[in-house]
């Protein structure tokens, strides 16, 4: 009987697979399996723990390769080669082994492009070659479903596809990485920048994407806008209405007040013109993928993406939902047979109680063809006792809680909500009203209220008939321009999916096609976490901003393909393809070589007129360094003497210096830079006065720092 050996990606998942079978034996690096009919001769299970190999750095190919130097670039190894992660050599050894031992072998890492790509890459620095190999392919660590999966293991065909597009992206993001984060630093170092970046295939157009909104925000200009607005008073209550003018010339808005013989404040009658009631139907939403359900754990409870799939994996792991790595928000006619037997233990669960609607599959929901390795994440078969549930963490809880209302809700009724209109005549000037009722909570009753929304800014209007008498008061409404706002972290994974094309509304998001986005399902939220340690971005009250380190990435980058990220969307695209045997990792590796050597062209002269700014890290202040040459004596330097700047001939009687905040805002190396050599500043920003303003700043013939409010350069 052959010797079967089983590698899962971790040992959580390995301790979950031998929970479906008989434990014979277990060890600090292998779990034996006793016989039985799945295993006739028994089985073991190993683990990698995470990668326990990783791709060679470049001091490992040629020594020369460690400094940081433009001569070398690109860096590009003929072959490349992986080594053992740094603290795993001994659980390499162990599987090692065991892989020397089998007759054959079973992938049972993650049903994913990285699960393939940590199996095959410890199989083959194991050196272990000719074997068969087998994949296990499951979205459930239930009992039943691990033993419905090795009893039904498929070939590695698909597996394999999927190894060599983890391979081309791994090598390309390699390759990306190394060159161009030395490109860039090296150039900008030559300008006085004193730190590093570090620059990647999908995280700097990321960074970008966000650089942009802030870019957005900064450069807008809030405008007033006028409207002319009515307050009316009917039998049965008061509403208000707006006319159908909205203008930033007020002469206009006024004109038309004349038109219509309308003075502010006057006491006028108005007549209602029209009733119009419509009753809507919102229906429940679509199940989830992990990006929706990062999104909605957002927006609920401030959870960051990384937070939630954490949280999601645990529950996966405690076999209460099923896989959740999912971009994939359908699920099989399968999946539905079982989820319809449990509604009534579901509804328990979440602890809510209604009729289902129906009991029959939807095409909303319930799609063969719109599934494909993975479908949408739902509750487990296992209905969980009230003591496993109170066994959960508060984040367990509201996460699982969100996933098994979601399932539940398509079995529920429509949201049910009347739209009125009213229009409301004044000397001939028809006014809009509008408002919302609450018809039948339906499905939405499943989730938990919220506490701040939009639904709490409802306008109720009151009973009024078509051809009532109302008073009416009118005038001239004046209105600012608001900028946009930046991205939660919610919105963030939405802006990566949909590559910038931000879906405020989840009705939008739900109705996006496929999309070929920044990074995958299961990669976003590493990618938001890689920028942050960066210090590229930071997260204040779940809102993104970009940092001065990432403003200035962002300002090398510009007009280069890396900030595209239209460009990395079509990479993945492309990746995806490899996965699905319709690519080739050789043309996507070409491709990449040939981007990078079109970067180490074409960056100088892209980041010629990048100005170095200080990005707030800490590094080694080089104090009494010269700045430029003094613009009085010539023969000293202007320093920087830690709390002000000042020549270096101060002892021959030079007393030139200058302040390091001028008006609240730090007067920087560059900025004196100009000053000495050029007199004028362009316009700076950030000033405060009563106000914050903005002005360029020159040198007077005393050498002293002035305000230039004329100089519009």
């Amino acid at each position: 009987m052959p010797n079967v050996v089983i590698l899962a990606e971790k040992p959580s998942q390995a301790k979950a697979y031998a929970e479906a079978f008989t434990v014979q034996e277990k060890t600090k690096t292998y779990i034996q399996l006793k016989p039985d009919e799945t295993f006739p001769s028994g089985a073991t299970i190993t683990w990698g723990v995470g990668h326990l190999v990783e791709l060679k750095e470049p001091h490992d190919y040629k020594p020369e390769w460690k400094r940081w130097k433009l001569e070398q670039l690109p860096i590009v190894p003929d072959r490349f080669h992986e080594k053992v992660s740094k603290g795993k050599w001994e659980q390499f050894q162990a599987v090692k082994k065991l892989f020397q031992q089998a007759d054959v072998i079973v992938n049972a890492a993650d049903v994913d492009r990285e699960g393939s790509n940590i199996f095959y890459s410890i199989l083959r620095l194991t050196g272990v070659k000719g074997k068969p190999v087998q994949r296990l392919w499951i979205n459930s660590l239930e009992k039943d479903e691990v033993r419905k999966g090795f009893k039904n293991l498929r070939d590695n065909e698909k597996d394999l596809r999927l190894f060599d597009e983890a391979k081309a992206r791994q090598i390309s993001d390699w390759l990306v990485g190394i060159n161009a984060s030395r490109l860039f630093t090296l150039l900008l170092q030559k300008k006085g920048f004193e730190s590093h970046l570090s620059i990647g295939r999908v995280q700097s157009p990321t960074v970008y994407l966000i650089y942009q909104r802030h870019k957005e925000i900064e450069n807008f200009v809030s405008e007033p806008f006028y409207q002319i607005e009515g307050l009316f008073k009917a039998e049965k209550g008061t509403y208000k209405g707006l006319a159908k003018i909205k203008d930033k010339d007020k002469a206009k808005v006024q004109a038309l007040m004349d038109e219509h013989g309308l003075k502010e404040k006057e006491d006028l009658t108005g007549n209602v013109q029209k009733v119009d009631k419509k009753t809507k139907y919102q229906k429940s939403p679509k199940l989830h993928s992990l990006s929706t359900l990062q999104s909605v754990a957002n927006r609920r409870w401030k959870y960051n993406p990384s937070q939630v799939l954490k949280t999601v994996q645990k529950l996966y792991e405690k076999r209460l939902v099923t896989y959740p790595r999912t971009d994939c928000n359908y699920i099989t006619e399968n999946e539905f047979a079982y989820v319809v037997n449990n509604v009534k233990g579901y509804q328990e669960a979440l602890n809510v109680s209604f009729t289902p609607v129906s009991l029959k599959p939807n095409k909303r929901y319930v799609n063969n063809s719109k599934v494909q390795e993975h479908y949408a994440i739902i509750p487990t078969k296992s209905v969980p006792t009230q003591k496993k549930l109170s066994g959960l963490s508060r984040d367990e809880q509201n996460i699982y809680n969100e996933i098994l209302a979601t399932t539940l809700s398509m079995f529920h009724t429509d949201y049910i909500y009347e739209e009125t209109t009213l229009y409301t005549n004044v000397n001939d000037l028809p006014f809009k009203s509008t408002g919302k009722r609450e018809v039948s909570q339906g499905w939405k009753e499943l989730f938990p209220k919220p506490s701040k929304s939009k639904d709490g800014k409802e306008t109720l209007l009151p009973e009024v008939q078509q051809g009532e008498e109302v008073g009416a008061r009118v005038g001239i409404k004046e209105s600012m321009t608001q900028p946009p706002k930046p991205y939660t972290e919610g919105q963030l994974i939405n802006m990566m999916k949909t590559c910038g094309k931000l879906m405020d509304d989840e009705t939008d998001v739900e109705i996006l096609k496929e999309v070929e986005g920044l990074g995958t399902e299961a990669t976003r939220s590493s990618i938001i976490e890689t920028i942050k340690a960066q210090k590229y971005i930071e997260v204040k009250k779940n809102n993104v901003y970009v940092t001065a380190k990432g403003i200035m990435l962002c300002e090398a980058i510009e007009g280069t393909l890396l900030s595209s990220p239209s460009l990395t969307a079509k990479w993945e695209a492309y990746l995806r393809k490899i996965g699905n045997g319709e690519g080739s990792k050789q043309v996507f590796l070409k491709q990449t070589g040939q981007f990078i050597e079109k970067l180490i062209q074409e960056t100088p002269g892209s980041i010629k007129d990048v100005q170095v700014r200080s990005t707030g890290e800490k590094t080694k202040k080089n104090w009494n360094q010269p700045i430029a040459k003094c613009p009085r004596c010539s023969t000293g330097s202007i320093m920087d003497r830690y709390k002000f700047y000042a020549c270096s001939a101060y002892k021959e009687g030079c007393k030139v210096s200058f302040p390091k905040r001028l008006a609240g805002k730090s007067l920087t190396n560059n900025m004196i830079k100009t000053l000495c050599e050029k007199k004028r500043t362009k316009v700076l920003k950030g000033f405060k006065g009563k106000k914050p303003f903005s002005t360029a700043l020159m040198l007077d013939e005393e050498y002293k720092i002035k305000f230039d409010f004329q100089n519009k350069s």
